[in-house]
């Protein structure tokens, strides 16, 4: 059961991290830079950086709950 529960904690921040670089990727396809104010590079990073910490978790705590989810549906016929 330990082992369960440690399993688990891997998949959970691979997947995080995978989703969080996938959004990274996604968003270097926008255009900020209107938005965006003359000489705030470090900003604009950070910006993006914050971005897609917060993207690729939503995302990727959408499919573990999924896949949790997904797992306990067969305990309804118990």
């Amino acid at each position: 059961m330990v082992e369960a529960f440690g399993q688990q904690a891997l998949l959970s921040i691979l997947i995080h991290i995978v989703f969080i670089a996938l959004s990274w990727w996604a968003l270097q396809s926008l255009n900020f830079e209107k938005f965006l104010r003359q000489n705030r590079v470090f900003q604009a990073r950070v910006l993006y950086v914050l971005l897609a910490v917060i993207m690729g978790s939503i995302v990727s705590n959408f499919l573990l709950d999924y896949l949790i989810w997904s797992q306990q549906l067969p305990l309804i016929l118990k």
